[in-house]
């Protein structure tokens, strides 16, 4: 292979790159540039030809012109085994540019701010540097491309070696720029689509690029990688952007059991303590103090709470970390912790304390994945807000307090896996049945579940009873009056089952599965 004699230099991330072009100069390499780069290598001492002088037409339209030229291009995608390519840019006086380090105007961080106007945006849009950067990829058995300053130190080595890199290297670095204009492009389009008064809910094409923030130690389960992702350009709820203060490296099931702790913390609006199990709530409370909703959250099913990963809406105070400390956890999730309670806290170094702001809302799509494609969905934002608006079905009307508990109810049964029953007050979970096949055997195991008496209490179910045994069971418990979407074929028959148990029903028209 021939080895480098020039080189195309034009950079918006200047890391590097004056060292950089130092030793290509110094292995006699000729340096080709632009603009800024071409006054930061001059400062520095460095010999370059500006581009504008090699093709002899100016940078102009404020410099939205530069490298679009015959002579660039011709030099970057001439094959050099090819002999009408050489033909060509022979006749044309064209040389070859063996090496292009480029890298982009930087869209991405000029939009992340948060006073970037539409037109700022726009002219961070780059044009040039995609187009050589694919030219010189297309061609690169022939042509070294890079785009990240970190592969910098590994051409040299083999520059210094043989003069030029190796086949594997020059395609290792031709994939990765084809990946990096792919996302550049990406974000550009989910930018402009923030303006497109016609664009849809759902495109037509879903393109989305994510960051990789790290590796995990395994998946779901130690035979299976994985790995955590950052969602470009978002500025809603980020359970990867919280502040880590303590803790171990935070594991896959770690993350999944943050993000519902999170989602159902976010529902109540009074101090509210949540613990997560296996992806299910396993305590849900609410009360005047912090301190307290977290002591009534624990109580609900201490067996299943070790372990847990628990979500808290107010600061963490030394009351509350007391009482946490007398249990293992797995992570605890708070807007704040006082300087107390980080002390105390710190006495066990291996729980993760995360600190997050739950007053944001999360954004975007639900997605995932199945063979061969991907299911997205809104996320669940359905609400009611006044309970006392929903349609009361049974002869019955609910009391004051049982309307306060099925509100609660509501609330915590839209965050349990489906068939979801969740027997409550107005101000605790007492019995969690989740993710059975049949809703009877939901209600049977949130019973079974609870360690308190269930009589006077309420029940949420996130789909319709599809027939009177569940009520006839939970009659049987204590209940006094349900929430539940209705619309089953044997509504008729459920309602006539809670007028016989003088059982209150409200009907919501709204479902919750949750898969």
């Amino acid at each position: 292979m021939a080895k480098v004699q020039r080189a195309l230099i034009s950079v918006s991330d200047k890391t590097g790159i004056v060292e950089f072009a130092k030793e290509l100069t110094s292995l006699g390499i000729e340096i080709l540039s632009t603009g800024g780069t071409a006054k930061a290598l001059r400062d520095a001492g460095l010999s370059v030809i500006e581009v504008s002088d090699y093709t002899g037409f100016p940078e102009m339209l404020d410099g939205r012109l530069k490298t679009l030229h015959s002579k660039i291009y011709g030099g970057l995608l001439s094959r050099r085994d090819h002999g009408k390519d050489q033909e060509d840019i022979k006749k044309y006086d064209i040389k070859p540019i063996d090496m292009v380090v480029v890298n982009l105007y930087p869209f991405e961080q000029t939009v992340s701010k948060s006073d970037v106007t539409f037109e700022e945006a726009i002219e961070n849009i780059d044009i040039g540097g995609p187009t050589m950067l694919r030219a010189a990829s297309k061609n690169f058995k022939d042509v070294i491309v890079i785009v990240d300053p970190d592969d910098y130190s590994k051409i040299l080595d083999e520059l210094k070696t043989g003069g030029t890199a190796s086949r594997d290297t020059k395609f290792y670095l031709a994939r990765k720029v084809f990946t990096h204009t792919a996302r550049y492009d990406t974000l550009i389009s989910n930018y402009l689509a923030r303006y497109d008064k016609a664009a849809e809910l759902l495109p037509q094409y879903f393109n989305q690029s994510f960051s990789k923030i790290n590796e995990l130690r395994y998946g779901e389960n130690p035979h299976q990688k994985a790995a955590i992702y950052k969602e470009p350009l978002y500025n809603g709820l980020s359970l990867v952007g919280a502040k880590i203060l303590q803790g171990k490296e935070m594991s896959y099931n770690n993350y999944l059991d943050s993000s519902a702790a999170i989602d159902l913390v976010r529902e109540f609006t009074e101090p509210a303590a949540i613990i997560i199990k296996h992806n299910n709530p396993c305590g849900v409370a609410v009360a005047d103090k912090i301190e307290e909703a977290y002591v009534k959250a624990y109580e609900i099913d201490p067996l299943s709470a070790f372990g847990g990963v628990i979500a808290l809406n107010r600061a963490v105070n030394a009351a509350t970390a007391n009482e946490i400390l007398k249990l293992f956890v797995e992570i605890i999730i708070a807007p704040a912790f006082d300087a107390e309670a980080l002390k105390l806290l710190s006495g066990k170094p291996n729980i993760r304390l995360l600190e997050l702001d739950l007053a944001k809302a999360p954004a975007g799509f639900e997605i995932r994945k199945v063979q061969g494609g991907l299911l997205v969905q809104e996320r669940d934002t359905g609400m009611i807000d006044d309970v006392r608006s929903l349609k009361v079905v049974t002869r019955r009307k609910p009391s004051n307090d049982e309307y306060a508990a099925l509100s609660f109810a509501w609330k915590v049964c839209k965050h349990m896996k489906s068939n979801a029953i969740v027997y409550t007050t107005k101000d605790r979970a007492l019995g969690i049945g989740v993710g059975q096949t049949s809703r009877i055997d939901s209600a049977k195991l949130g019973a079974m579940k609870s360690l308190n008496s269930l009589k006077g209490s309420v029940v949420g179910s996130d789909a319709f009873f599809p027939n009177r045994d569940g009520i006839d069971y939970i009659a049987i418990m204590g209940v006094t009056a349900v929430i539940q979407p209705g619309g089953s074929i044997k509504d008729n028959d459920v309602i006539a089952a809670a007028d016989e148990h003088n059982m209150a029903m409200v009907f919501t028209g709204m479902r919750h599965f949750k898969h």
